[in-house]
């Protein structure tokens, strides 16, 4: 029986791929932000005292919550 290549693993094996690639080439990113983000950013807005922009993008929102995340301190430490 051939070994598995890494392209038929589960990608739940490996749950940090889909971050690995830039918002901008994200195929959904100029779809409004999932609610998720939203109430992740607007902590993080708050926390930052910076204001909440509720109309951003997903990728948009994305970027904003890396530099947020920035500035707060909670962020990975590990970058991308």
């Amino acid at each position: 029986m051939p070994a598995m290549s890494d392209q038929t693993s589960d990608p739940r094996d490996q749950p940090n791929t889909n971050t690995e690639k830039d918002p901008d080439d994200w195929v959904t990113g100029e779809e409004a932000m999932t609610g998720a983000q939203a109430s992740y950013l607007e902590t993080l807005s708050q926390e930052a005292g910076e204001a909440f922009d509720p109309g951003l993008t997903k990728a948009e929102a994305s970027k904003r919550i890396d530099e947020l995340q920035e500035k707060t301190g909670r962020g990975s430490g590990g970058g991308r």
